[in-house]
């Protein structure tokens, strides 16, 4: 965790995707700094203004494409998403909600998203595989939904289908899924989206302090 938790207004929650292990949760997988769910967490909280951010990882993330390609890791890590929300509102009723989700664990998120409080006001997905919806609305929750896609992101790759088991539905950054796009436009790839000095995490930021 990243800031005040007991003074802040505003509290996000960041949820990474596959590969990630309590392991490499602060090297990042392969040992690349800016897959690291804390560095990623870290540097959303600097570029914010005042807001508690926090790197959770507390779901049994998919290790290979296989996993990754089914739900059930997701509805898994959704009930525990939902648990763990539930919890910071016992403890901060007074303070609004941002989730994040990056990739994988963005279908994480739209698992939980209809069992989530009224506290969260706002959820981000971004590098999104699909979020087991197929419009925002068939989140079933009040929160305003964003999401970002970056051209060069291997993501766009991923057939946006649900089929006999695999799959997570269409893509948030289309048009008739019905989020709200934000700006992705200098983002190098899957895993640059809270990069230092990209649009993507400037807006993140914004949308993490209530903005747009």
């Amino acid at each position: 965790m990243f800031g005040d938790l007991t003074t802040a207004r505003r509290i996000a929650v960041l949820v990474p995707g596959m590969s990630n292990r309590l392991d490499n949760f602060w090297r990042g997988t392969g040992s690349v700094r800016r897959r690291s769910p804390a560095v990623q967490a870290a540097d959303l909280h600097r570029a914010g203004d005042g807001a508690a951010v926090i790197a959770w990882l507390g779901y049994d993330a998919p290790q290979t494409w296989r996993e990754a390609a089914r739900e059930d890791r997701a509805e898994a890590g959704a009930d525990s998403l939902v648990r763990f929300v539930t919890g910071l509102v016992t403890v901060r009723p007074d303070a609004t909600i941002t989730l994040l989700g990056h990739s994988y664990g963005s279908t994480v998120i739209g698992r939980a998203a209809g069992r989530l409080p009224r506290q969260v006001t706002d959820i981000a997905v971004f590098g999104s595989p699909g979020v087991g919806a197929d419009t925002a609305a068939g989140l079933g929750t009040s929160a305003r939904v964003w999401a970002g896609l970056s051209t060069r992101d291997w993501v766009r790759r991923i057939p946006a289908v649900r089929a006999f088991g695999l799959g997570h539905g269409h893509r948030p950054t289309d048009p008739a899924f019905g989020a709200r796009v934000f700006a992705t436009l200098d983002v190098a790839g899957h895993d640059h989206y809270l990069e230092p000095g990209t649009d993507s995490l400037a807006a993140l930021a914004r949308i993490t302090e209530g903005g747009a």
